[in-house]
């Protein structure tokens, strides 16, 4: 099967730049034209950030395009600070710019990834970017405006330098902007890389610093009042929370909150994580560790929506470049099938409200989709990693058999 798929990708990647440039030319058209392109996580950004300084910026609401739900600004005060300037220009340049950012953070996302996976073929970059801009989570991502792809491109950079203050930096920064970045730690940990550690910790309570130079009150409301109340962000049961809590919520019929459902579900994550995880480093497969981290910090946080799963992008490329083994191949194709067919914005529409959690059980099922591949994409890490070391271990037995008898 691989065999096959490797040659279809060979003809596609001799047309890689004429697909990327049409892919790219219609999602700009869409932009142009303002289809399906309210962009309005941008316009919380860029509208709540000067209430930083009326201290109003956590009552403030945006009430166009929310017919249910008037969105708050939910992020750190340092956060606000950093979306101020967009403040300063209209909002057409304001949507023009945050979408070239995006798309430029898609490309480098891919290529990173592609790299980490060992392959450096740029024409590869194009082509799997211009087929990433069509999937679910990177198009409502760019449909929303959301911050995902420049949160991720900014952590697939510094995580991999060389450099212990860049890593550090990177990852403290992104959960000052944001706070699940700071998941990210867990691959400083495993990797012993307590220098990059201890600096993405200095970064973060910098930018928490900063927020407090500004703003003492609302840094206080923030990191006292208003944090941990996952019902201020959105409705947890709704289809679009992707996360470990959304999906038993729904199954379920009510918000498991963090009792023992919550816990249970928790505890498998984390397990397998653990696994994968060893066997990563083992490997010194650096994507495999930042895949396998941050999709544990996006099934165990209360609310991932489905457009946070933009980390689908580097595990697609890990699984489809980096592991020759069957298992990824249906992992791969698990992850093509629930981002590919926009399964969640059909979920969306059939679902009564957004506030409404049970729901019969066949879109209870179907709900489970990005969890269940992220789960089982944590399953294939530790199985193909693990099969791999074993391999190697082998091969090495074999090559040196007076080491081996010495023993």
């Amino acid at each position: 099967m691989r065999v096959g798929l490797r040659a279809l990708e060979g003809r596609a990647l001799a047309l890689a730049p004429w697909l990327f440039g049409l892919s790219m030319l219609g999602h700009l058209a869409m932009v142009a034209f303002q289809t399906k392109m309210t962009m309005v996580d941008l316009m919380v950004y860029r509208n709540a950030s000067p209430e930083l300084f009326t201290g109003l910026l956590y009552e403030w609401r945006l009430k166009e395009f929310s017919d249910q739900f008037a969105l708050p600004f939910t992020y750190p005060p340092f956060s606000a600070l950093v979306f101020v300037p967009l403040s300063w220009v209209p909002w057409g340049a304001a949507r023009w710019f945050w979408q070239l950012v995006s798309l430029a953070c898609l490309w480098f996302i891919t290529r990173k990834s592609l790299q980490l996976a060992g392959s450096a073929d740029p024409r590869r970059a194009l082509l799997w970017t211009g087929l990433f801009i069509w999937i679910e989570p990177v198009r409502t991502t760019l449909n929303y405006g959301q911050i995902n792809l420049v949160l991720a491109a900014l952590l697939l950079g510094t995580m991999v330098s060389a450099r212990s203050w860049a890593q550090g930096a990177g990852v403290g920064i992104a959960a000052g902007l944001k706070l699940t970045p700071a998941i990210s730690g867990l691959y400083f940990l495993v990797t012993r890389r307590y220098k990059a550690a201890v600096w993405s910790i200095a970064a973060f309570f910098g930018t928490v610093g900063l927020g407090y130079l500004i703003s003492p009150s609302l840094s206080n409301q923030y990191w006292f009042h208003l944090l941990g109340d996952a019902t201020r962000v959105g409705p947890v049961g709704s289809a679009i929370n992707q996360s470990l809590r959304g999906a038993l919520s729904r199954t379920f019929g009510y918000d498991v909150e963090t009792g023992p459902v919550f816990l249970a579900g928790v505890a498998v994550a984390v397990v397998l994580t653990g696994f994968a995880l060893h066997a990563a480093v083992k490997a010194r497969d650096t994507l495999a560790m930042i895949v396998t981290v941050q999709f544990l910090g996006l099934l165990v946080s209360p609310i991932s929506w489905s457009h946070h799963w933009v980390w689908a992008v580097p595990a697609l490329m890990w699984l489809v470049y980096r592991a020759e083994h069957r298992l990824a191949t249906i992992t791969a194709t698990a992850w093509i099938l629930a981002i590919g067919s926009y399964l969640i914005s059909f979920l969306l529409k059939v679902q009564p409200s957004i506030w409404i959690i049970p729901r019969p059980w066949y879109y209870a099922v179907l709900g489970w989709a990005y969890p269940a591949v992220g789960v089982l994409t944590l399953v294939t890490v530790a199985v193909v990693l693990r099969q791999a070391n074993q391999a190697e271990r082998s091969q090495e037995d074999v090559e040196h058999p007076v080491d081996l008898l010495r023993e």
